[in-house]
Protein backbone atom coordinates (compact mmCIF):
# COMPACT_ATOMS: atom_id res chain seq x y z
CA UNK A 1 0.00 0.00 0.00
CA UNK A 2 1.21 3.39 -0.91
CA UNK A 3 2.77 5.71 1.69
CA UNK A 4 0.55 6.85 4.26
CA UNK A 5 -2.34 5.37 2.72
CA UNK A 6 -5.17 2.91 4.86
CA UNK A 7 -8.31 1.44 4.55
CA UNK A 8 -11.76 2.73 5.11
CA UNK A 9 -13.10 1.69 8.41
CA UNK A 10 -14.73 -1.07 9.65
CA UNK A 11 -17.53 -0.31 12.25
CA UNK A 12 -16.58 -4.36 13.06
CA UNK A 13 -13.22 -3.64 13.73
CA UNK A 14 -13.67 -0.58 15.73
CA UNK A 15 -16.91 -0.33 17.17
CA UNK A 16 -18.92 2.73 18.75
CA UNK A 17 -20.41 2.28 22.02
CA UNK A 18 -22.73 4.07 23.92
CA UNK A 19 -21.21 3.78 27.46
CA UNK A 20 -24.00 5.87 29.07
CA UNK A 21 -25.82 2.82 31.06
CA UNK A 22 -22.39 2.40 32.17
CA UNK A 23 -22.17 5.70 33.50
CA UNK A 24 -25.82 5.98 35.29
CA UNK A 25 -25.78 2.32 36.28
CA UNK A 26 -28.80 1.26 34.15
CA UNK A 27 -27.06 -1.59 32.27
CA UNK A 28 -23.19 -1.51 33.47
CA UNK A 29 -23.00 -5.08 32.81
CA UNK A 30 -23.94 -5.32 28.91
CA UNK A 31 -21.33 -1.94 28.42
CA UNK A 32 -18.66 -3.64 30.02
CA UNK A 33 -19.08 -6.49 27.52
CA UNK A 34 -19.07 -4.53 24.69
CA UNK A 35 -15.97 -3.09 26.12
CA UNK A 36 -14.35 -5.93 26.48
CA UNK A 37 -15.00 -8.01 22.99
CA UNK A 38 -13.92 -3.88 21.12
CA UNK A 39 -10.48 -4.40 23.67
CA UNK A 40 -9.77 -8.23 22.90
CA UNK A 41 -9.79 -7.57 18.79
CA UNK A 42 -8.24 -4.37 18.19
CA UNK A 43 -8.33 -2.16 21.61
CA UNK A 44 -9.77 0.76 19.89
CA UNK A 45 -13.65 2.08 20.04
CA UNK A 46 -15.80 4.91 19.96
CA UNK A 47 -18.16 6.09 22.68
CA UNK A 48 -20.70 8.18 22.83
CA UNK A 49 -23.12 8.77 25.70
CA UNK A 50 -20.09 9.97 27.70
CA UNK A 51 -21.49 12.79 29.20
CA UNK A 52 -18.79 15.45 28.41
CA UNK A 53 -20.72 19.08 27.29
CA UNK A 54 -19.35 20.21 23.54
CA UNK A 55 -19.07 23.31 25.43
CA UNK A 56 -16.08 21.85 27.28
CA UNK A 57 -14.78 20.86 24.22
CA UNK A 58 -15.18 23.65 22.29
CA UNK A 59 -13.24 25.96 24.97
CA UNK A 60 -10.18 23.44 25.22
CA UNK A 61 -9.86 23.16 21.50
CA UNK A 62 -9.89 26.85 21.28
CA UNK A 63 -7.55 26.98 24.12
CA UNK A 64 -5.33 24.78 22.00
CA UNK A 65 -5.43 26.68 18.68
CA UNK A 66 -4.79 30.11 20.57
CA UNK A 67 -1.84 28.50 22.48
CA UNK A 68 -0.19 26.87 18.91
CA UNK A 69 -0.71 30.13 17.08
CA UNK A 70 1.60 32.09 19.98
CA UNK A 71 4.89 33.33 19.04
CA UNK A 72 7.63 30.61 19.77
CA UNK A 73 8.89 32.86 22.37
CA UNK A 74 5.77 32.99 24.10
CA UNK A 75 5.73 29.09 24.12
CA UNK A 76 9.37 28.86 25.34
CA UNK A 77 8.20 30.40 28.65
CA UNK A 78 6.30 27.07 29.22
CA UNK A 79 9.10 24.87 27.34
CA UNK A 80 8.89 20.92 28.65
CA UNK A 81 11.95 20.85 31.09
CA UNK A 82 12.38 18.68 34.03
CA UNK A 83 8.95 17.04 33.95
CA UNK A 84 6.51 16.06 31.75
CA UNK A 85 4.21 19.00 31.78
CA UNK A 86 4.06 22.59 28.99
CA UNK A 87 5.44 22.93 25.72
CA UNK A 88 6.77 20.48 23.65
CA UNK A 89 8.20 21.73 20.35
CA UNK A 90 8.37 19.54 16.88
CA UNK A 91 10.53 17.36 16.47
CA UNK A 92 11.35 16.63 20.31
CA UNK A 93 9.37 13.27 20.15
CA UNK A 94 10.25 9.74 18.31
CA UNK A 95 8.09 7.15 18.47
CA UNK A 96 9.92 4.98 16.14
CA UNK A 97 13.86 4.85 16.29
CA UNK A 98 14.00 4.16 12.43
CA UNK A 99 11.98 7.37 11.58
CA UNK A 100 12.03 10.90 11.71
CA UNK A 101 10.48 12.97 14.93
CA UNK A 102 7.44 13.78 14.98
CA UNK A 103 5.82 17.34 13.44
CA UNK A 104 3.44 17.36 16.28
CA UNK A 105 3.71 20.14 18.87
CA UNK A 106 1.90 19.21 22.14
CA UNK A 107 0.93 21.19 25.42
CA UNK A 108 0.92 18.93 28.25
CA UNK A 109 -0.49 19.07 32.23
CA UNK A 110 -2.28 17.23 34.66
CA UNK A 111 -4.16 17.91 37.78
CA UNK A 112 -3.31 20.59 39.74
CA UNK A 113 -1.33 20.31 43.07
CA UNK A 114 -1.66 21.34 46.02
CA UNK A 115 0.60 23.87 47.63
CA UNK A 116 1.47 21.92 50.68
CA UNK A 117 2.12 19.18 48.77
CA UNK A 118 5.60 17.93 48.34
CA UNK A 119 6.08 16.95 44.71
CA UNK A 120 7.08 13.29 43.99
CA UNK A 121 10.14 12.70 41.56
CA UNK A 122 8.42 10.79 38.83
CA UNK A 123 9.31 12.68 35.47
CA UNK A 124 5.41 12.62 34.24
CA UNK A 125 4.46 14.69 37.99
CA UNK A 126 4.99 17.77 38.92
CA UNK A 127 3.34 21.31 39.05
CA UNK A 128 1.98 22.75 35.65
CA UNK A 129 3.24 25.40 33.99
CA UNK A 130 0.10 28.15 32.18
CA UNK A 131 1.32 30.56 29.69
CA UNK A 132 0.03 34.07 31.41
CA UNK A 133 -1.15 35.64 28.16
CA UNK A 134 -3.98 33.36 27.95
CA UNK A 135 -5.91 34.28 30.62
CA UNK A 136 -8.62 31.52 30.44
CA UNK A 137 -6.40 28.92 29.39
CA UNK A 138 -6.17 27.36 32.73
CA UNK A 139 -9.79 27.20 33.83
CA UNK A 140 -10.65 25.26 30.36
CA UNK A 141 -7.99 23.16 30.57
CA UNK A 142 -8.16 21.65 34.27
CA UNK A 143 -12.17 21.54 33.15
CA UNK A 144 -11.24 19.47 30.29
CA UNK A 145 -9.24 17.40 32.06
CA UNK A 146 -11.85 16.44 35.16
CA UNK A 147 -14.43 15.91 33.00
CA UNK A 148 -12.37 13.29 30.46
CA UNK A 149 -10.63 11.56 33.27
CA UNK A 150 -13.53 10.83 35.08
CA UNK A 151 -14.80 9.64 31.62
CA UNK A 152 -11.68 7.26 31.82
CA UNK A 153 -12.46 6.35 35.46
CA UNK A 154 -15.96 4.65 34.06
CA UNK A 155 -14.10 3.02 31.05
CA UNK A 156 -11.83 1.25 33.99
CA UNK A 157 -14.68 0.41 35.99
CA UNK A 158 -16.55 -1.10 32.66
CA UNK A 159 -13.63 -2.91 32.21
CA UNK A 160 -12.73 -4.32 35.60
CA UNK A 161 -17.10 -5.32 36.06
CA UNK A 162 -16.05 -7.44 32.54
CA UNK A 163 -13.00 -9.45 34.07
CA UNK A 164 -15.17 -10.11 37.37
CA UNK A 165 -13.00 -7.32 39.56
CA UNK A 166 -14.07 -5.04 41.86
CA UNK A 167 -15.12 -2.09 40.65
CA UNK A 168 -12.51 0.31 41.37
CA UNK A 169 -9.59 -2.41 40.93
CA UNK A 170 -7.95 -0.10 37.90
CA UNK A 171 -8.25 3.43 40.17
CA UNK A 172 -7.65 2.12 43.54
CA UNK A 173 -4.45 3.75 43.70
CA UNK A 174 -4.84 7.20 42.53
CA UNK A 175 -2.18 9.27 45.39
CA UNK A 176 0.03 11.38 43.36
CA UNK A 177 -1.73 9.62 39.56
CA UNK A 178 0.27 10.26 36.61
CA UNK A 179 -2.61 10.88 34.39
CA UNK A 180 -1.53 13.53 32.38
CA UNK A 181 -4.08 15.41 29.29
CA UNK A 182 -2.00 16.96 26.42
CA UNK A 183 -3.36 19.28 23.47
CA UNK A 184 -1.49 17.99 20.33
CA UNK A 185 -1.26 19.96 17.12
CA UNK A 186 0.03 18.70 13.84
CA UNK A 187 0.60 20.52 10.51
CA UNK A 188 0.02 19.51 7.44
CA UNK A 189 2.66 17.07 5.68
CA UNK A 190 3.22 15.99 2.04
CA UNK A 191 4.34 13.43 0.37
CA UNK A 192 7.76 14.99 -0.30
CA UNK A 193 8.69 14.83 3.17
CA UNK A 194 9.35 11.09 3.18
CA UNK A 195 7.56 7.54 4.13
CA UNK A 196 9.63 8.08 7.36
CA UNK A 197 8.01 11.63 8.31
CA UNK A 198 4.55 11.29 10.53
CA UNK A 199 2.67 14.14 12.32
CA UNK A 200 2.76 10.99 14.80
CA UNK A 201 4.84 7.69 13.89
CA UNK A 202 3.51 4.24 14.14
CA UNK A 203 3.35 3.53 18.26
CA UNK A 204 1.61 2.31 20.71
CA UNK A 205 0.73 4.24 23.95
CA UNK A 206 2.46 4.16 26.62
CA UNK A 207 -0.15 3.89 29.51
CA UNK A 208 -2.91 2.67 30.74
CA UNK A 209 -5.48 4.10 28.95
CA UNK A 210 -6.10 6.63 26.42
CA UNK A 211 -9.00 8.73 25.77
CA UNK A 212 -9.24 10.97 22.49
CA UNK A 213 -11.42 14.10 21.35
CA UNK A 214 -10.18 14.30 17.32
CA UNK A 215 -10.86 17.58 14.89
CA UNK A 216 -12.79 17.24 11.80
CA UNK A 217 -9.56 16.86 9.76
CA UNK A 218 -8.86 13.31 9.98
CA UNK A 219 -5.36 11.72 10.10
CA UNK A 220 -5.68 8.77 12.70
CA UNK A 221 -5.12 5.65 11.35
CA UNK A 222 -4.68 1.71 13.36
CA UNK A 223 -3.35 -1.31 12.39
CA UNK A 224 -5.49 -4.06 12.63
CA UNK A 225 -4.99 -7.74 12.74
CA UNK A 226 -3.68 -8.71 9.07
CA UNK A 227 -1.74 -5.99 9.50
CA UNK A 228 -3.21 -3.24 7.43
CA UNK A 229 -3.54 0.34 8.02
CA UNK A 230 -7.57 1.19 9.23
CA UNK A 231 -8.17 4.75 8.91
CA UNK A 232 -10.15 5.88 12.32
CA UNK A 233 -12.11 9.20 10.85
CA UNK A 234 -13.89 11.33 13.49
CA UNK A 235 -17.33 11.02 14.43
CA UNK A 236 -19.64 13.52 15.23
CA UNK A 237 -19.85 13.70 19.14
CA UNK A 238 -18.31 10.60 19.89
CA UNK A 239 -14.19 10.28 21.64
CA UNK A 240 -11.60 7.59 21.03
CA UNK A 241 -10.60 5.24 23.17
CA UNK A 242 -7.69 2.88 23.49
CA UNK A 243 -6.14 0.71 25.13
CA UNK A 244 -2.48 1.27 26.44
CA UNK A 245 0.82 -0.77 27.19
CA UNK A 246 0.04 -1.11 30.50
CA UNK A 247 -3.60 -1.96 30.43
CA UNK A 248 -2.23 -4.93 28.07
CA UNK A 249 0.50 -5.66 30.24
CA UNK A 250 -1.69 -5.92 33.70
CA UNK A 251 -4.25 -8.03 31.89
CA UNK A 252 -1.73 -10.49 30.42
CA UNK A 253 -2.52 -9.56 26.95
CA UNK A 254 -6.20 -9.93 27.01
CA UNK A 255 -6.72 -6.44 25.83
CA UNK A 256 -4.83 -5.35 23.26
CA UNK A 257 -2.87 -2.38 22.89
CA UNK A 258 -2.65 -1.65 18.94
CA UNK A 259 0.17 0.43 16.85
CA UNK A 260 -1.28 3.64 15.07
CA UNK A 261 0.02 6.87 13.55
CA UNK A 262 -1.24 10.19 12.10
CA UNK A 263 -0.72 11.19 8.90
CA UNK A 264 -1.78 15.22 8.30
CA UNK A 265 -2.03 15.29 4.38
CA UNK A 266 -5.46 17.90 4.41
CA UNK A 267 -3.94 20.81 3.60
CA UNK A 268 -5.18 21.74 7.02
CA UNK A 269 -3.88 22.01 10.48
CA UNK A 270 -5.35 18.92 12.70
CA UNK A 271 -5.59 19.50 16.63
CA UNK A 272 -6.08 16.55 18.89
CA UNK A 273 -7.13 16.69 22.75
CA UNK A 274 -6.00 14.03 24.79
CA UNK A 275 -6.05 12.25 28.49
CA UNK A 276 -3.86 9.53 29.36
CA UNK A 277 -4.86 7.98 32.47
CA UNK A 278 -2.69 6.44 34.67
CA UNK A 279 -2.52 5.80 38.51
CA UNK A 280 -0.24 6.07 41.26
CA UNK A 281 3.58 5.76 40.17
CA UNK A 282 3.85 2.96 43.32
CA UNK A 283 0.97 0.76 41.69
CA UNK A 284 2.40 -2.45 40.60
CA UNK A 285 1.21 -3.80 37.37
CA UNK A 286 1.11 -7.33 38.19
CA UNK A 287 -1.43 -9.77 36.01
CA UNK A 288 -1.31 -12.32 39.38
CA UNK A 289 -3.61 -9.58 41.05
CA UNK A 290 -6.27 -10.79 38.30
CA UNK A 291 -5.47 -13.97 37.50
CA UNK A 292 -4.30 -15.72 40.99
CA UNK A 293 -0.47 -16.69 41.79
CA UNK A 294 -0.57 -19.91 39.92
CA UNK A 295 -1.19 -17.88 36.27
CA UNK A 296 1.91 -18.28 34.05
CA UNK A 297 2.48 -14.06 32.82
CA UNK A 298 4.22 -13.08 30.07
CA UNK A 299 5.78 -10.11 31.70
CA UNK A 300 7.62 -9.44 35.35
CA UNK A 301 5.76 -7.41 37.75
CA UNK A 302 6.71 -3.43 37.16
CA UNK A 303 5.48 -0.40 38.88
CA UNK A 304 3.03 1.79 36.90
CA UNK A 305 6.19 4.80 37.45
CA UNK A 306 9.56 2.53 36.20
CA UNK A 307 7.22 1.64 33.67
CA UNK A 308 6.66 4.84 32.64
CA UNK A 309 10.10 6.24 32.83
CA UNK A 310 10.98 3.98 30.64
CA UNK A 311 9.28 4.74 28.09
CA UNK A 312 9.58 8.60 28.21
CA UNK A 313 13.53 8.52 28.15
CA UNK A 314 13.06 6.22 24.75
CA UNK A 315 10.89 8.87 23.47
CA UNK A 316 11.60 12.40 24.30
CA UNK A 317 14.32 14.69 24.00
Amino acid sequence: MPFAEAKILDTDLIPVIDIKPLIDNTDPVTVASNLHKASQKIGFLYITGHGIPKSVIDNARNNAMNFFHLSVTKKRQVNLHGVHRGWLGANRAIMDKSMKADLKESFIWGAEIPKEESVNNHYAYGNNKWPISLPNFKDHSLEFFKQTNSVARQLLRGFAISLGLKDNFFTSDEVQALTRASYVYYPTQSERMGEDQFGVGPHTDFGVLTVLSQDHIGGLQVLDLNGDWVHAPPIEDTLVVNVGDLLSRWTNGIFRSTPHRVVNRSGKERLSLVLAYDPSPSTMIDPHDIFGDQYATEHKPITCGDYLTWRFEKSFS
